[in-house]
């Protein structure tokens, strides 16, 4: 797709997707967000809800206020205004997440260690030095997929899925990391487990990390994680948040 040129593709007869590519890439996915981000701070006649992706912008929108042909005119308008380097160059935020990689909170990380051809402390190492980009919100509230993961890091998912992973489970599959919210099951790898709450309904912003944060990863060893998971139980937020603009 040329950079001006996004696909529209219909969902349903209420729903539109803004496709800007077929890939998981921090460009496309400047572009998505900054459209989001116009068309929330002033949204067409008719717009009900936005949805960012990897590589799309699904919107949902009332047909009766405003027609598919209308909708798209107003987000090529928008698209030709919008500040797109801005939201890939500049990331607004960046967290860092205390990470713990002990095997009793990593269950996965011998499995996933051998399956890579490295020892478990070299895989944390590894995972806990990069600097992701949250892309999206998906599958379950607060499950926040990452871009960034080390190339060497890079493992196919499981053929069937494991059992329920754990509350703040930090996970990699494909060439992709995790942080998930909520027990669920997953083909994804547990490698390690923060204290942190990623959702919580009754917090304003429920979420933590916003698409197009910068998200890093602090080591700490399982007595840590004990202390600072009963923190975030009482609501306090244990991850740090460091403004970057």
């Amino acid at each position: 797709m040329e950079k001006h040129t996004p696909r529209f593709l219909d969902c349903g007869e209420a729903a539109l997707s803004v496709e800007f590519g077929d890939r998981v890439d921090p460009a496309i996915n400047a572009r998505v967000l900054a459209l989001d981000e116009s068309l929330r701070a002033a949204p067409p006649r008719g717009l009900r809800e936005t949805t960012p992706t990897y590589r799309a912008l699904l919107l949902r929108y009332e047909p009766l206020d405003i027609s598919r042909d209308a909708l798209i005119a107003a987000i090529e308008s928008v698209l030709a205004l919008t500040d797109v380097e801005a939201k890939l160059s500049h990331p607004a935020v960046r967290w860092t997440f205390p990470c713990c990689y002990d095997p009793a909170f990593a269950e996965d990380i011998e499995e996933a260690a051998a399956l890579l051809g490295c020892a478990a402390p070299s895989l944390a190492r590894l995972h806990a030095g990069a600097e992701y980009r949250a892309y999206m919100y998906g599958f379950a509230p607060g499950w926040c997929y990452l871009g960034g993961l080390p190339q060497e890091l890079a493992i196919p998912r499981r053929a069937s899925p494991r059992g329920p992973t754990p509350q703040g489970g930090v996970l990699i599959g494909g060439a992709l990391a995790l942080i998930a919210a909520n027990p669920m099951p997953t083909g994804w790898y547990v490698i390690g487990r923060t204290p942190e709450r990623m959702f919580a309904r009754r917090r304003d912003p429920p979420f933590l990390a916003a698409p197009g944060d910068a998200v890093s990863f602090a080591p700490i060893d399982a007595e840590t994680f004990l202390a600072l998971d009963a923190r975030a139980d009482a609501g306090e937020i244990v991850a740090c948040r460091e403004a970057l603009q």
